[in-house]
């Protein structure tokens, strides 16, 4: 190359684009399936060694700490949280909303303030940008001041602050109940029909 000539950047075609999408979608796929055989065979294990007197949750609670890859492949999608170049991260992937459970303040301080370091907090910039429904389910207690800031700022974005809150006016009977009422808060707000929780309907007439 000459002095006079210069190196002109290459950017890509829409086209080009879209196949580095489908490349990308591919690889996820092929990333899911080695995460459900690595989820069949540590299924075999628990199933082989598993204390059936210990209660379910707690069960399911140390099955998700020691096999995650297992967890990751019950989802249909799963992203590194280091994949900046996932398809979520772009506003052209056509999402209707987001929801973050739990949400830490640590990601609700990095989404108010646009600190888009990791793939969960770039996809929820991209959904704010794009006046999509962001829901956080905010976990902290007490607050102080910088979180209810965090949380003002977020919410005149156009995002929903859903701290996960017990329902027990319905007088759920297990922690299951518990947490169905509040993943049913969540589906409401991005607008995902459901049956998985009871709904207010009124206190009767002849109610004390």
């Amino acid at each position: 190359m000459s002095s006079s000539e210069q190196a002109l950047p290459v950017h890509a075609t829409q086209a080009q684009q879209r196949v580095l999408e489908r490349i990308a979608v591919q690889r996820e796929r092929l990333r899911a399936r080695r995460a459900a055989r690595i989820q069949s065979q540590a299924l075999a294990e628990v199933s082989a060694g598993d204390d059936a007197d210990a209660p379910l949750l707690a069960r399911t609670i140390a099955f998700t700490r020691q096999h995650p890859a297992a967890v990751a492949a019950l989802a249909g999608v799963s992203h590194a949280h280091d994949n900046l170049a996932a398809a979520i991260s772009s506003g052209s992937f056509g999402a209707d909303g987001m929801v973050v459970a739990p949400c830490s303040m640590k990601s609700l301080a990095q989404i108010a303030l646009s600190l888009n370091d990791n793939l969960l907090t770039r996809a929820a910039d991209v959904v704010l940008k794009e006046r999509r429904r962001l829901v956080l389910m905010v976990r902290e207690s007490p607050l102080h001041l910088t979180h209810l800031r965090n949380m003002v700022a977020v919410t005149e974005m156009g995002g929903i602050c859903c701290p996960p809150l017990p329902a027990f006016y319905l007088r759920p009977q297990t922690v299951g109940e518990v947490v169905d009422y509040s993943v049913a808060r969540a589906l409401d707000l991005i607008g995902v029909a459901h049956d998985i929780a009871p709904r207010w309907e009124g206190l009767a007439a002849d109610a004390p």
